[in-house]
């Protein structure tokens, strides 16, 4: 394949325009384009801060794609995360090509397809590392990457000017669970024939070092097995699979029966038992309802939430609210997560209430319980140094990570002939490679969408989310007064409303009903859930939704005012 500076390149120019993951974590999505033709990596979205309310997941804006139109033939999957295919069924109506990926990845998809009613038939192909597939002028090879899920793949797409590898999320594990290790000659078998360009994970650069394997929980997780006398509860991410693999080992190590707990939890590791990525030993696994029955010290419960979140297993335990599963005095609780930025408070509220109930918790700053996924600086200089890229663009991280990424590239290819190309390039950065070299030409309009599962879905921004929500069902105010000592309501909550709209003997008759079930919300609800605005704030816009939803067909936005007195 010609590269850019001899004789023969073809005329045309090679656009590689990132739409989401360069100056932000999630949201990674990059379109890449020659002549009529566009490829998309990855779809992925980004959870909403807490002061998002009402809104469930952040997904690229996705005018560029509609502009692009039949343009688009195909979309390429790394792995299985929520940050590279949480968007997916947002982005295949758009086109009419296939989705390629790991047999893992695409079977992560199919529920989010069957949920949002996109029709998938004959449009997801399964591949692995090794594969090659030809999408108009681009052939593009799946190269086995190590990360914290099974099936993840890097893409070399050989296009009309040279070489673009895509590195995904990674890390260079020397001990895989599954004992597949990173496809290290590959990359360096790329960097000989002569790469064009180079776009890799910036997330742990500022990390000195090599990022731990997997198998480096086992140890701590070990002494925790040996030394916990009551139940065992571990809290991580519902796609964290490998870990998920080395507590069900030590679980049937430790004569300890696992149960999982949270639906996401579930639903991935029935479909990586299904897929022979998960093994599990006959007779270990319980339902949770199982759990009452055994005997504290034979237990291992597998929870979901992680960060705090109010509605996941991990939180409703905290607060004893949970049907079937309840800690106490002798039972320890492991948080085998990194915690993402912003959800600190709600981590440590968690923690609190898990105390409260005489729970030992114990976290990654205590005992070496998690491992990041992905690679620490010395991985990033050897992936530079084994291609040796002639155009280097780092992607997926915040700014100051791919700043920090690109002065790691200029010392680790320092003194190279000809000399490499950084760009640091940012989310609508329009990226030309033509035989005059590469640089950034220009911008296209991106952004995030807001998205509202429980409505119609996309919403502009927060603001006129809620205006819509104003707009067509009207905004309902719950006004709430707790004692502070006593967690006891002081008086009748107040509902106020504004366009609203029902006819005024309804109106009456329908808010002193909805006073009465607010009432009934939080008095039924535990005195330290009470004391808990984010909980007790989240539990009572759910109930009041369902309430006015069943009641006068409509659904207003509720938003909770919970004062101490």
């Amino acid at each position: 394949m010609n590269q850019v500076g001899e004789s023969s390149v073809p005329s045309g120019t090679l656009e590689v325009v990132p739409l989401g993951g360069l100056g932000e974590f999630g949201m990674n999505m990059m379109a890449i384009s020659w002549e009529d033709t566009t490829l998309l990596v990855d779809a992925g979205v980004m959870f909403p801060d807490p002061d998002h309310l009402g809104v469930d997941l952040i997904i690229p804006d996705l005018s560029y794609l509609e502009r692009r139109g039949s343009r688009v033939q195909a979309l390429l999957l790394t792995h299985g995360h929520e940050d590279h295919i949480g968007a997916v069924p947002y982005v295949m109506p758009l086109f009419e090509g296939p989705v390629f990926g790991t047999p893992l990845t695409l079977a992560l998809v199919e529920p989010k397809l069957a949920e949002h009613r996109v029709p998938a038939a004959g449009r997801l192909r399964p591949v692995g590392p090794g594969d090659l597939v030809r999408v108009g002028p681009f052939e593009i090879e799946f190269i086995r990457v190590t990360h914290s899920i099974p099936g993840c793949v890097a893409l070399a797409i050989t296009t009309p000017l040279g070489t673009v590898l895509h590195t995904g999320d990674f890390k260079i594990d020397q001990t895989p669970i599954d004992g597949v290790p990173f496809d290290l000659p590959r990359f360096s078998q790329l960097g000989d024939a002569g790469l064009l360009a180079l776009f890799s994970d910036s997330t742990n650069v500022d990390r000195r070092g090599f990022t731990g394997t997997e198998l480096d929980v086992v140890e701590a997780f070990e002494e925790i097995f040996t030394s916990t006398t009551g139940k065992l509860v571990v809290a991580l991410f519902s796609s964290s699979l490998y870990r998920v693999q080395v507590l069900v080992d030590l679980a049937a190590q430790f004569d300890r029966k696992v149960a999982f707990i949270g639906r996401s939890l579930i639903q991935n590791t029935e479909i990586a038992q299904r897929l022979g990525f998960l093994r599990i030993p006959a007779g270990l696994q319980v339902r949770d309802s199982d759990v009452p029955g055994l005997a504290s010290q034979d237990v291992l419960c597998l929870v979901t939430g992680s960060q705090g979140e109010p509605q996941a297993a991990l939180s409703r335990i905290a607060i004893d609210d949970h049907r079937y599963i309840s800690v106490g005095p002798d039972d320890r609780v492991v948080l085998s997560a990194r915690a993402i930025p912003g959800n600190e408070k709600a981590i440590a509220r968690t923690m609190s209430h898990l105390a409260r109930r005489g729970a030992e918790v114990i976290t990654s700053d205590m005992k070496h319980v998690h491992v990041s996924g992905h690679g620490s600086a010395e991985e990033l200089k050897l992936v530079l140094a084994l291609t040796r890229p002639q155009h280097f663009i780092p992607v997926h991280g915040e700014y100051r990570q791919l700043s920090l990424h690109a002065r790691l590239a200029g010392r680790v290819l320092a003194g190279r002939t000809p000399e490499v190309n950084v760009l640091l390039a940012q989310d609508g950065d329009q990226i030309h490679f033509d035989a005059a070299g590469a640089r950034l030409a220009g911008r296209v309009p991106v952004g995030r969408t807001l998205i509202d599962s429980t409505r119609t879905g996309e919403v502009i921004d927060a603001t006129l989310r809620d205006r819509r929500h104003v707009a067509g069902d009207g905004i309902v105010v719950v006004v709430a007064a707790i004692a502070r000592q006593t967690g006891l309501l002081a008086g009748t909550p107040e509902i106020v409303a504004r366009g609203f709209v029902l006819e005024d003997d309804d109106a009456g008759a329908l808010f002193r009903e909805a006073a009465l079930v607010a009432t009934e919300c939080i008095m039924a609800a535990s005195v330290e859930e009470r004391a808990d605005e984010g909980l007790m704030g989240e539990r009572l816009r759910v109930e009041m939704r369902r309430f006015f939803k069943k009641r006068s067909g409509r659904r207003p936005l509720v938003l909770p005012v919970l004062m101490e007195v």
